[in-house]
Formats: structure tokens, C-alpha cells, sequence
């Protein structure tokens, strides 16, 4: 059994519904442990074929979870946030604030830092854990205001040549009417372009949730890379059956048919690549999950700096004009 894949090192926590059966067996060695301690009987043997089930199952699990159990990891409650990449992979980190033009919209926290040896600008999309840290930061739905902070401060990293790294983890923008009273679809489409030609690289993460406008508002770059089980989609599963069945219970539907986990948006050609997570999800075990984040940024990083600007920025035009694939369903 691989080092990283020991039951020790992994905690249930909440469990979701598709984890039941794996959860029987972790209970049934964690009982098995106490029982060993406290007895001083010797379980070894037993508590080994445990494990040797429990990796298994857990194995055979997550290889095969449908759309709507993958937007249930990607939400998963203990899955790592933004600010969890920020401390352990970025450092000398000074975040910027302030759009100077309204607010410091707190949904999205940006600065300079370094990840390995390389310096670099990082915006990220943060949700909050905790009651007050999500209110904080709207469980990380930015309004116009953080989107026009991301598009200063990507225009500072342009005019140091420091290449953009963005985190994407939103549900979506913000819906409220503050919102829209700010122009928050208009900020959002100034991004789009002026992405699309920031004289400088740029690579987008998607580590949780990659909803709609508002995932896309930090999402254009030269390399769009995904985590394995995250999602990114043109709207919530919930929002989608909503619209076409009247009712959210059909969620699981619609999240089939919108074709949003890594596997279906590496196929269709939406995201470039896919980063691995660990056995279990990166909820099981954030600081693996956040090393892997971190190995592909500085590999692509150094990749992209090798690029002259010109040819950068006309292959990052060609990537977005060919992205993705048109699927057509039978003629009836």
C-alpha cells in the first residue's frame, strides 16, 4: 500500500452520502484500535485487512463518482480554501486592497508573492470558513468591485512582468442587488478582454467550485488547469434544474448533462489540464492536494516565461477563439 494512501493519515470528518460504506469500515477500525489499547489484545492482523479494504473501497469509489457526487466533493466542507494555499505555498505574501473606485470587496483576495522561486501575483477567489469569515467574504461570490480590484492588480503584475496566478472557487458572482447596482456583469466583461491581452503569463486554477460569469471573471489565461475533483460549469446544477425541470431535487440530472467534471472538460477541450488530487479528495488530506497545486504552477510558470510575450499572446488568443467542442444530440 502506498505511503500516502495509510488509513492513519486520513480523517473521516463529515462524511457525504456516497461515503457510507467507507465510513463503516473506518469506524470499524478505529474501534478495533481503541479495543486493542485498552484490552491489549492484539487486533494487528484484522485492523491490516481493514486498511486493505478501506483503501480498496475508497479506491473504487472515487473512480468512479458520478457529476453530482464530484460537485459534492468539491464542496465538501473541509476541503481547502484559498486562504489554505495562500499559507502554505505562497511566501513573503502582500495582499492588496481596493478597487479605487468603490470598496475592498473581501470575496477576493489578491497580492504579491512567491511560490518556490518565482515571483508572481495572486488572486484568488476566498469562501470563509466559519460563519463570520463567510459573511466576510459572501462565501466567496465577489460583486464589481473584486473583479475590477483582480484587473488592477493584474495591471501592476503586467507592469513589473510578473506572471498572474489565479485560484477560482466561487459558485458564482454576486447576485444581490448591490450588484448589479455596481455593474458587476459590465466588470466581469472588461476582465474577459482585458485578460485576453495582459502583456504578461497568466495560469488559472480551478480548485473547488468554477461557477459561471463569476468563475470566469479571473478565468482567462494561457493554461487553465483544474483540480480532479472539482467542477466548472456555465451555472449550478441546482440553478440549471431549476430552469428546466422546476425543481432543484433534479439536480443530479443536470449535473450529468452539463458535462462539468475535469474528465468531461478535458475531453470537450475546455480546460487544459488536470491536476491530481489525493486518494480520498484533498479534503482527506489538504496539504498533499495544495503541493501538487503548487509543483504545476511553477513548472508552467517557468514553461510560459520561456515564451516570447508576442507568440505568448497569440497563442493564447488561438487557445480561446478553438476552446471547446459542440456536442449534437440525434435528430428526432
Amino acid at each position: 500500500m502506498p505511503e500516502n494512501e495509510k488509513v492513519e493519515d486520513v480523517e473521516i470528518g463529515i462524511e457525504l452520502p456516497f461515503e457510507k460504506p467507507i465510513g463503516k469500515i473506518y469506524s470499524q477500525i478505529t474501534e478495533l484500535e481503541s479495543q486493542q489499547i485498552a484490552t491489549g489484545r492484539d487486533f494487528s492482523r484484522e485492523i491490516r485487512e481493514l486498511r486493505t479494504r478501506y483503501v480498496s473501497l475508497m479506491r473504487k469509489t472515487y473512480s468512479s463518482l458520478t457529476e453530482w457526487e464530484t460537485v459534492q466533493v468539491a464542496r465538501h466542507p473541509n476541503r481547502p480554501l484559498a486562504q489554505d494555499y495562500l499559507r502554505s505555498m505562497v511566501k513573503n505574501f502582500v495582499e492588496l486592497h481596493g478597487d479605487r473606485h468603490y470598496s475592498d470587496d473581501r470575496a477576493i483576495v489578491g497580492g504579491f508573492g512567491q511560490i518556490g522561486m518565482e515571483k508572481l501575483l495572486l488572486i484568488s477567489q476566498e469562501k470563509g470558513r466559519g460563519t463570520s469569515e463567510k459573511v466576510e467574504h459572501r462565501f466567496g461570490m465577489s460583486q464589481a468591485d473584486g473583479y475590477r480590484k483582480a484587473l488592477r492588480l493584474m495591471k501592476l503584475a503586467e507592469k513589473f512582468g510578473l506572471p498572474v496566478v489565479t485560484l477560482i472557487d466561487t459558485a458564482g458572482a454576486y447576485p444581490g442587488i448591490e450588484s448589479e447596482e455596481r455593474s458587476v456583469a459590465e466588470a466581469i466583461a472588461v476582465n474577459l478582454r482585458e485578460m485576453s491581452r495582459l502583456r504578461t503569463p497568466i495560469i488559472c486554477v480551478i480548485i473547488g467550485e468554477g461557477g459561471s460569469g463569476g468563475a470566469l471573471g479571473i478565468g482567462v489565461g494561457d493554461r487553465i488547469a483544474i483540480l480532479q475533483y472539482a467542477y466548472y460549469s456555465v451555472i449550478s446544477p441546482e440553478g440549471c434544474a431549476s430552469i428546466l425541470w422546476r425543481s432543484a431535487e433534479k439536480a443530479d440530472e443536470a449535473a450529468a448533462a452539463l458535462k462539468l467534471t475535469a474528465k468531461n472538460l478535458k475531453a470537450l477541450g475546455v480546460v487544459d489540464d488536470i491536476i491530481n488530487e489525493p486518494l480520498g479528495g484533498a479534503h482527506r488530506n489538504a496539504s498533499e492536494a495544495i503541493r501538487n497545486v503548487e509543483q504545476y504552477v511553477i513548472g508552467m510558470i517557468r514553461r510560459l516565461k520561456s515564451i516570447d510575450i508576442d507568440t505568448l499572446l497569440q497563442q493564447r488568443y488561438d487557445s480561446w477563439r478553438a476552446r471547446g467542442k459542440v456536442l449534437q444530440g440525434e435528430k428526432t
